[in-house]
């Protein structure tokens, strides 16, 4: 997945289980990314810097409320928040193309329109996320 060196000065949390995941996935109607799992077995969500961008992780078991409380289906209808930078920005997987690309979206004005492309999948949405929020090409 991600190279430790990514990861050396992130919080990681405790693994999620197995039930949590489901209950998420079943209660929502929406199948988390299988890298994304991987990492939830791993670490249940964590707090810290990859490289120098900050990131904050949400636990799976918070995903529901923070995308019900944030209106996330009224706002930008596809998308799953998971996570942000601790500012102004969501991290996202946008389903609707059929593969869960991961995004970055604007709290402020909530709209898919303003969301930007970041990775195709989780395994490399470390290294890329450190690239684009520190303004690496």
């Amino acid at each position: 997945m991600a190279d430790d060196d990514f990861l050396r000065e992130f919080n990681k949390g405790p693994a999620a289980s197995e039930a949590s995941i489901s209950k998420f996935e079943l209660d929502s109607g929406r199948v988390l990314p299988p890298g994304y799992k991987q990492f939830l077995a791993q670490s249940n969500g964590g707090e810290g810097f990859v490289n120098d961008a900050y990131l904050i992780l949400w636990p799976v078991e918070d995903l529901a409320k923070f995308n019900a409380d944030y209106e996330v289906e009224k706002y930008a209808p596809g998308l799953t928040l998971f996570g942000s930078d601790g500012g102004g920005e969501a991290f996202a997987f946008d389903a609707s193309g059929g593969q869960a690309r991961i995004v970055s979206i604007p709290f402020i004005g909530l709209d898919k329109r303003h969301a930007r492309a970041i990775a195709d999948d989780f395994p490399d949405f470390f290294h890329q996320v450190s690239r684009v929020l520190v303004g690496y090409s």
